[in-house]
């Protein structure tokens, strides 16, 4: 019973978290909406089984990289609450990782895509 509450006290922290950015963090609120949309997309063309798997795969990947961005932002912000360049650098860096995982989210998509709204 022991690890069961611990589970359940270790799960209740990580839906805090996850309320966390769902209420505050704008791009994060963004990307599950396009993330819903991608769903929506796999029902609507009837996608295979193996494309729904990397679809899922590369919408938690941008999603995840959204959350290490917002975690690595605040312990910036609590190390160095003055702008110092490493600061902006490290933000920057986060920043553009996010950014390259969307970009092949959109290139994954688009190759997955493409072939399903020719057809319609």
């Amino acid at each position: 019973m022991n690890r069961l509450k611990q589970f359940t006290k270790s799960l209740s922290f990580a839906v805090r978290g996850l309320k966390y950015v769902l209420r505050n963090e704008k791009n994060f609120q963004n990307e599950l909406a396009v993330g819903i949309l991608v769903v929506a997309a796999m029902i609507y063309f009837h996608v295979t089984r193996a494309e729904m798997i990397v679809l899922f795969i590369i919408i938690m990947a941008v999603l995840i990289m959204e959350l290490v961005n917002t975690i690595l932002e605040r312990v910036v912000d609590i190390l160095k609450p003055r702008v110092h360049p490493y600061a902006r650098l490290i933000k920057d860096l986060m920043a553009a990782s996010v950014l390259l995982t969307s970009i092949l989210a959109v290139i994954i998509g688009g190759l997955i895509f493409f072939p399903y709204v020719m057809k319609h």
